[in-house]
C-alpha cells in the first residue's frame, strides 16, 4: 500500500526545521511517560522511537536528527529514564533511525507499509549490532528484539497511519 505525500527536507537555516522538531521533542517526551505507565511499558511498547521515525520520513533528516538527539537527552534529564547506563545505545539508535527514514521517504517518495517496515527493521538490526559492541551481551543487545515487538509493530503500523493521516500536510 502507498500513499503519494508531501515530503519535505527542511534545512538548519529554516524556523520550521526547529518548530517541528519541538513538537516531535513534545511527543516523544510524552508517549513514554504514558507508556511508563504499563509494566516494562518502556522497553516493550519503544514510545521514545515513534516521533522520531514521523519526524525524520515526513520532515527530513534535520528535523529527525534534532529530534532523535533532543528526545532521549531530555527524557533523561527530566526524568532519568533512558537510564544512563542505556542511554548511548539508545542514541545510537534514534540517529539511525532518523537516517533510514529519511532515506527511505527520499527514495520511495510516498507512505508505504513496506518502506516504514524496512526502517524499523533496519535501525533496529543496526542498532542492535552496534548495542552489542556497547555492552558485549548480545542477549542484552537484542532486548528490543525479545520484548520490543509490540514496539515495533506500533512504529510499523501506527507510523504508517499516522503519516498516511498526515500525507497532504
Amino acid at each position: 500500500m502507498e500513499t503519494s505525500a508531501k515530503l519535505y527536507s527542511l534545512n538548519y537555516s529554516n524556523v520550521k526545521t526547529y518548530l517541528f522538531a519541538l513538537l516531535f521533542v513534545t511527543g516523544n517526551i510524552a508517549l513514554p511517560q504514558l507508556c511508563h505507565l504499563v509494566p516494562y511499558g518502556g522497553p516493550t511498547l519503544l514510545p521514545i522511537y515513534f516521533f522520531t521515525l514521523i519526524a525524520s520520513y515526513k520532515y527530513g533528516f534535520r528535523v529527525g536528527l534534532l529530534t532523535a538527539i533532543l528526545s532521549p537527552v531530555i527524557n533523561h534529564l527530566l526524568f532519568a529514564m533512558p537510564t544512563a547506563a542505556v542511554l548511548p545505545a539508545i542514541l545510537i539508535k534514534s540517529t539511525l533511525l532518523a537516517g533510514a527514514a529519511a532515506i527511505a521517504a527520499r527514495t520511495v517518495k510516498s507512505v508505504s507499509l513496506l518502506a516504514v517496515l524496512g526502517v524499523v527493521l533496519s535501525y533496529q538490526i543496526i542498532g542492535t549490532a552496534f548495542e552489542w559492541i556497547l555492552v558485549g551481551d548480545f542477549y542484552a543487545a537484542a532486548q528490543d528484539f525479545r520484548m520490543g515487538i509490540p514496539g515495533m509493530l506500533i512504529q510499523w503500523f501506527g507510523g504508517y497511519a499516522l503519516l498516511k493521516a498526515i500525507a497532504k500536510l
